[in-house]
């Protein structure tokens, strides 16, 4: 079975610092894009960061110099370091991947979520 698994959420005061990883496991032959979206309460899910396979980034204009998205292709593993935390980052993270699977089949693949909190 394909699956994504997050880890690394939790609560932080603001200013304040965490790591989150995903890791994608099964049958995978390889993986192409990987990001991280965001849902807070109330709001629609949104692009946090996206990075290629070759490395390139990209970032929500709300979390630029303070997020630090990177990915570790031998492990299928993707990272979201988050610094200066603020109130408003508050929500539940899920990280995204683009899945080459059985029979070459592509699928877009979501992780569970996980629960970031920032105190002010």
């Amino acid at each position: 079975q394909v699956q994504l698994v997050e880890s690394g959420g939790g609560l932080v005061q603001a200013g304040g610092s965490l790591r989150l990883s995903c890791a994608a496991s099964g049958r995978i032959f390889r993986v192409y894009d990987m990001g991280w979206y965001r849902q807070a309460p109330g709001k629609q899910r949104e692009l946090v960061a996206t990075i290629t396979s070759g490395g390139s980034t990209n970032y929500a204009d709300s979390v630029k110099g303070r997020f630090t998205i990177s990915r570790d292709n031998a492990k299928n593993t993707v990272y979201l370091q988050m610094s200066s935390l603020k109130s408003e980052d508050t929500a539940v993270y899920y990280c995204n991947a683009d899945l080459v699977v059985a029979g070459g089949t592509i699928f877009h693949a979501w992780g569970q979520g996980t629960q970031v909190t920032v105190s002010s």
